[in-house]
């Protein structure tokens, strides 16, 4: 449960890492982007290729980064079962009779499969090097505020909603840990968390819901506090020690990323024949 990407931040001094925060914000919408105009062989196989050059120039190991892929596992597999044995195609790989109905495995299903888990797999690898293994979340809450702010104009409390994204993130990896440490003090009073079936390990979960749920008060409570301590009073009159400012390699990168995009339409165009078509 630690290795769960957002939230955490990887210390690092790569070209990445130096980058304006806004810049990779918008690098991560961006990419999310091209994740689905991806369709054919070819352009799957370049979105797979450009994660493994993300994860390359951000200098993040590959341990760190496929260890955030082992929480989603389980979610990539369900969806993979679900395009292998949903999907009808007109290439049928072979049959199992079950009772009135049969479980068909097309050949358009394996590769459907195969494209969507390539798809998920970028998009957390992507989503995670831009969003937060090289940028702070407060890094992350100044880039958010400052893109958003014209929405001042029509009243939106931009900062506050930045605000709230920031420390979400920032706490996202306390309360996994908490959320162990209740556990372990669980298990040591004898509760099983391993044995029976699901039902009966859901409802094991209920003692521990509920004290995380008063902990998590609490430190929301604690945090306010704080920050009433501190005379904090939103954007109001707020100063930054790090002005932002964008450089030429923060537009080098983003006309590369819209570059990569229009390269995925037009293999998707021209190179779609090649392999089979995403439906």
């Amino acid at each position: 449960m630690k290795n769960i990407a957002f939230g955490q931040y990887y210390h690092g001094d790569s070209f990445l890492h130096r980058l304006d925060p806004r810049t990779k914000f918008l690098l991560a919408i961006l990419y999310l982007v091209c994740s689905f105009l991806a369709s054919g062989t070819i352009s799957f196989a370049l979105l797979l290729l450009s994660a493994l050059v993300l994860i390359l120039i951000s200098r993040i190991p590959f341990r760190v980064i496929f260890g955030s892929i082992r929480a989603v596992l389980v979610i990539m597999l369900v969806v993979a079962l679900f395009n292998v044995f949903g999907y009808r195609g007109t290439n049928l790989i072979f049959s199992v009779p079950i009772g009135n109905w049969s479980l068909n495995v097309y050949e358009e299903g394996l590769w459907r499969a195969g494209y969507t888990v390539v798809r998920i797999l970028c998009m957390i690898i992507g989503t995670g090097i831009f969003m937060t293994y090289t940028t702070t979340p407060i890094a992350l809450t100044d880039a958010i505020e400052q893109l958003f702010s014209f929405l001042s104009v029509f009243h939106v409390p931009v900062h506050d909603f930045a605000m709230i994204l920031s420390i979400a993130l920032r706490f996202i990896p306390s309360i996994i840990e908490e959320t162990e440490t209740i556990m372990a003090a669980q298990k040591s009073r004898g509760a099983d968390y391993e044995g029976g079936g699901l039902i009966r390990r859901t409802k094991a979960l209920i003692p521990v819901i509920i004290p995380l749920f008063a902990s998590q008060f609490r430190r929301a409570y604690d945090l306010a506090v704080a920050m009433i301590c501190r005379c904090y009073r939103g954007g109001k009159g707020k100063t930054r020690l790090r002005v932002l400012k964008f450089r030429f390699s923060d537009y080098l990168m983003l006309v590369l990323m819209v570059a990569f995009g229009a390269g995925l339409v037009l293999c998707n165009i021209y190179l779609g024949h090649i392999g089979y078509l995403m439906k």
